[in-house]
Parts: C-alpha cells; sequence; structure tokens
C-alpha cells in the first residue's frame, strides 16, 4: 500500500527499478524523448532532479510497465476485479448467508472511505498569488501549443448532487495563472460544468498532481457517471483516503497531495487551447474550451511534480488502460453473463477498436448485447466493435481474424452514422462527429464455406505501382502500405479485389508508408486512427435489401492518412541529437 508518490517512489528505488537523473534536463521536449526510449525497453521510473527554469523534481514512467501498475494498484488488476465480482454476487439480492459467506471479503471494503483530516503534508505551503511557470510541466512535441499538465487529476463537484468527479484531462498553460481545461465529450467533469453554465454560477475546481498511485489509476478509470473514483482508489489502496476539507472551494483534497491547484472555471471564459501531440499519436485540433482560473497552489515540502509523455503507443496510458480492463471485466461478466469478454485495443488508443466475446443463447442475442455496449459511458465512443464467439481470444487480433473469415457475412456489418465520436478522433467531418462499424462472428455453428485465401507470393508486392508491401493479418485482412505521394486507391481497390493472391480476403486495407507493417502494434496504430467508417469503407458492391445498404465482400478501407488530417508526431531532430549527446551524463543503464 502506497500513501502516496514518494512511497512508490522510494521502493522502486530500494529494487532498481527507478533512475535519478542528477543533469539538468528541459521540459521542453527533452524529457519527452528520454521517457520514449526508456519505455520502449521495459526501463525504470525517471526522477529528474534538476529541470530547467523550476526549482521542483519531475518524476515520470512510474506507471511505464505492466509490473508497476500492479503494484500501484495494490495487487493484480484481476485479482482485485474478480474480488470485486465475488463481493457482489454474494450481496445480489443482500441475505445473512451471503454476507456470512464473504466475511473475510468485506474486510477489504471497511477501508473505502473518505477519512477526514484537519492536517496533512499538502498544507505545508500556500502560494498566492500563484506561479504556474515555476513547475516543471512539459512540452512533449514541436508542435504543441505549448506547456502543459499531463497527469493533473481534476477534481469537481457535481451543483446538483453534490457528487464528486475525478478525471485526468489536459490542461493548457496559459500563464502564471490560468490553463485550458480539456473537457472532452464523455467527461464527468465537463457533465459538472455544462449544469454549472445552465445556472449561470462558476464551477470550483481543485487540482491534484500527485498524491497516492492508486488516486492516479482511479482518476483514469471509465465508472459510470456518479459514482466516485476516489473510493475505487480507497479500493485498491486497502486503506482510506486521507482528505482535509478545504473553504474556498468545498472540496476534500488529498493530504498527500504534492501539489493542489484551486481556482474554477467560470460560464463563457474560454480561450483557444492547442494543437497537441495525443495518444493517438497525431496533433489533435485547436480549440476553444473553458479556462481555469488558478487562484493559489497548495504543496508539499520539496513537492515532485508527476509527469506522463503522451504519442504513438506504447506509453505509460497503455498499462493503465490494460489494468482497468482487468479490474473491470469480472463486474462486467457478472452483469452481463453473456459477455465472456471484452477488450478496447490499446494499440489503437482504446476507443478505435474494441472486441467482445459471447455466448449467443438465442438469435440475435449477440446484436442486442452489442449495441448495449455501445450505448455505455465511454465505451460509447468506440468506432470499431468486432464481436465473436465465447470461444475466441479477443486479444489475439489474429484469432479475431480467423473468426471474421469463418462467421462473417455482409448481413453482419453494420454500419451506424453520424454518431458521437472520441474528441481527440480526427477522421470524423468534424470535431465530436464520426460513425460506427459493427462486425457481428459469433458462430460457431454457422461457418460460412469460402475459400481459405492463398498465402501471398513474393510477386503480390507487385500489385500495383503504389504498393510498397504487403502483409496478412490473419485470413480476413490483407493490409497493403502504399508508397508517399500515392492518391489513386480507387485502382488499387480494383486491383486487389482482382489479383489472385488477395481475392479471398475479406478486408483489403490500405495504409501510408510511414506504417510499419510488421511491427503489430504500430500497424494497428495506423490502421485504426486513420478511417471513418462512413467515408473510408469502399465495397466491391452495394446491395440494397429491403431498407437496408449491404456491403459486399472484399470491403476495402482506406486508412491512409489524408489531407486535412492532423500530421502524426515527430520528434525535433536538433533535440534528439542532443538527447543522444548527452546519454551517458543521465546515468540510464538498461539491458
Amino acid at each position: 500500500m502506497y500513501l502516496d508518490l514518494r512511497a512508490l517512489i522510494s521502493d522502486l528505488e530500494r529494487q532498481g527499478d527507478l533512475v535519478r537523473i542528477k543533469c539538468e534536463v528541459d521540459p521542453d521536449q527533452e524529457v519527452t524523448i528520454i521517457q520514449h526510449r526508456v519505455i520502449a525497453a521495459g526501463g525504470p521510473a525517471l526522477l529528474f532532479e534538476r529541470v530547467k527554469g523550476s526549482p521542483y523534481r519531475l518524476v515520470s514512467n512510474l506507471f511505464g510497465t505492466a509490473r508497476r501498475v500492479a503494484l500501484a494498484c495494490g495487487a493484480p488488476p484481476r485479482e482485485l476485479g474478480d474480488r470485486l465480482a465475488h463481493i457482489a454476487k454474494h450481496l445480489m439480492p443482500p441475505s445473512l448467508k451471503g454476507v456470512w459467506q464473504i466475511r473475510h471479503d468485506l474486510k477489504r471494503l471497511l477501508p473505502v472511505r473518505l477519512r477526514r483530516l484537519d492536517h496533512g503534508p499538502i498544507l505545508a505551503r500556500t502560494i498566492t498569488p500563484p506561479d504556474l511557470r515555476q513547475l516543471p510541466v512539459l512540452t512533449c512535441w514541436p508542435e504543441d501549443g505549448g506547456a502543459f499538465f499531463t497527469l493533473p487529476l481534476v477534481h469537481t463537484v457535481d451543483p446538483e448532487t453534490g457528487q464528486g468527479n475525478l478525471g485526468i484531462y489536459r490542461l493548457q498553460r496559459f500563464d502564471a495563472a490560468s490553463t485550458g481545461m480539456h473537457w472532452q465529450i464523455e467527461k464527468g467533469g465537463g457533465f459538472h460544468f455544462d449544469k454549472a453554465v445552465r445556472s449561470g454560477r462558476p464551477l470550483p475546481v481543485s487540482v491534484i498532481l500527485g498524491g497516492p498511485p492508486a488516486l492516479i489509476i482511479a482518476a483514469v478509470a471509465p465508472l459510470p457517471e456518479g459514482l466516485d473514483e476516489r473510493l475505487l482508489a480507497a479500493y485498491l489502496m486497502g486503506a482510506p483516503l486521507d482528505v482535509i476539507d478545504r473553504k474556498g472551494t468545498g472540496h476534500r483534497i488529498p493530504s498527500r497531495a504534492e501539489f493542489v491547484l484551486e481556482g474554477e472555471v467560470c460560464p463563457g471564459d474560454v480561450r483557444r487551447e492547442g494543437p497537441f501531440g495525443d495518444h493517438f499519436g497525431h496533433y489533435s485540433e485547436a480549440a476553444d474550451y473553458p479556462v481555469f482560473r488558478v487562484r493559489r497552489i497548495l504543496s508539499r515540502k520539496n513537492a515532485i511534480y508527476p509527469a506522463t509523455v503522451v504519442g504513438k503507443p506504447v506509453q505509460e496510458d497503455y498499462f493503465i488502460g490494460e489494468a482497468l480492463q482487468e479490474i473491470a471485466l469480472p463486474m462486467l461478466h457478472m452483469v452481463k453473463p453473456a459477455i465472456v469478454d471484452l477488450w478496447a485495443y490499446p494499440e489503437s488508443g482504446f476507443h478505435p477498436l474494441a472486441v467482445m466475446a459471447v455466448r449467443q443463447r438465442y438469435p440475435r442475442e449477440a446484436l442486442k448485447l452489442t449495441l448495449g455496449m455501445l450505448g455505455e459511458g465511454q465505451v460509447s465512443l468506440t468506432k470499431v466493435m468486432i464481436t465473436v464467439g465465447a470461444e475466441v481470444n479477443v486479444r489475439d487480433f489474429r484469432a479475431v481474424s480467423e473468426a471474421l473469415w469463418r462467421y462473417l457475412t455482409p448481413d453482419g456489418v453494420h454500419l451506424l452514422a453520424p454518431t458521437a465520436q472520441d474528441t481527440l478522433d480526427f477522421t470524423g467531418p468534424a470535431m465530436n462527429t464520426g460513425s460506427r462499424l459493427i462486425l457481428m462472428a459469433t458462430g460457431p455453428d454457422k461457418a460460412v464455406g469460402r475459400s481459405r485465401p492463398s498465402s501471398l507470393r513474393p510477386e503480390a508486392e507487385a500489385l500495383h505501382p503504389g504498393v510498397r508491401g504487403v502483409t496478412e493479418y490473419g485470413p480476413a485482412f490483407l493490409v497493403a502500405q502504399v508508397k508517399e505521394g500515392f492518391e489513386d486507391v480507387e485502382a488499387l481497390f480494383t486491383a486487389m479485389r482482382h489479383h489472385p493472391g488477395a481475392k479471398d480476403f475479406l478486408f483489403h486495407v490500405v495504409v501510408s508508408e510511414d506504417v510499419p507493417l510488421h511491427d503489430p502494434v504500430m500497424l494497428l496504430w495506423g490502421w485504426f486512427t486513420r478511417f471513418d467508417p462512413a467515408a473510408d469503407l469502399h465495397p466491391a458492391q452495394r446491395t440494397v435489401r429491403g431498407n437496408r445498404l449491404v456491403l459486399e465482400f472484399p470491403i476495402a478501407i482506406d486508412a491512409r492518412w489524408k489531407k486535412g488530417y492532423p500530421r502524426p508526431v515527430s520528434f525535433d531532430p536538433e533535440v534528439v541529437r542532443r538527447v543522444d549527446a548527452r546519454w551517458d551524463a543521465y546515468g540510464i543503464q538498461m539491458d
């Protein structure tokens, strides 16, 4: 159990899983490049002891491996989920017998509460007027609109119900006393602000930096609206979350946070924010967002600023997202027994691709379950949902491809448009707008008797002059990488439909030259972040059955980077050279 970041930092250092970097580093891109290299090698957490322009230390990559995330959670994530589901199962409906059977498990729930204290380390210093320029806030990418807080735990309270919410939202630092407040759709803090706007009142905001590591994990969790993430943090910790009442905001802040920024967001107070490189690996669009006016900064003595880095996978959110899914799945299975597994792919940034395995008990039940899940919280922002039978390993996309080849028919292809879309998804016709693709391939008693694609011959790469290379992703998908500047995709689609080594695949996927075909993580990234189903599906034929448009195989997917899309992130070569020259000075030893 770690009561604050310092406890985790100390433990990781004892285990040889943290490096102190003693030379001065620049928060403008240098930290980003260092962390990228370390996380790619499965390396240690990083404590930067001298950050240019700031008197504070900076810690990053605390959650850069599955092992470190499990440490922060207090137990293996699946074990935590199984324990919660076990307790809930015996308490629904409540009975004395059920309570007796889980009496030992209930001990884990006794500490799940907020414990009020009068004092705590966070009250060591009050900085007024605030000066956010003193904090070592990162600029991650060369074309970012500025520096932004990457691990801010934004706490708000519902103006009507008093229910708390904790979420991580991007905060661009504008000046000494203000930031942006990047409330995307489907975010609890944004819902609270909407109520404040309708009542014409400012919304108090407390931004927590640091605190118990479990609090950071909980803040990312896509909990149902109205559930306070701080209680999940207490569950993960196995201890009460110590909080201090603040009269100015009416909030209860963690007593062992490193920093707390206190202020408010007012109706009508907006400013242009962005662009920023984000977890989809591209620069998100600049747009107007509310302004967070900071009134004071609270800090611990010798406070440590927590940060993470965003960009193309794999980053820390990859491992946190995997853990949260493991925690949630047992409860999902208990509530919806026919759902065997559900996996949002971190390689794609989670929302672009999810696969669900179901045990269908009557015809079309799988479709009902799929549509139901697409109406649940942040799962509703899933762009491509594939539903397969209970026997399929949803976390192995090649196994999913096999299931699609065996069981998917044109009747199992469902296109929904227009729909709401993840704010960071840039493929739709407008921000927050896009479409959904549902593929139903549940089987196992209705296998489609189709010819298995023949193994591609080397000359298949010459199926069109614009193609640089091809690869198979199981029998359902043939992926073609096109040369930079290639535009004649219709001719390529026609060639693939008639090529003997390509025509039997269900889907022909076209990706840009910057997407490596033989790196499964980056392939799924470049594939699923760069197409809108309504605009970029090109079937061999469209037919109308009744009132429904049916797409016939093979279906081409134009997943190229297109004009109008934001650019993918890339490092500044000059900063890369500087990091190369200074690498030995960092003292980072990796295998």
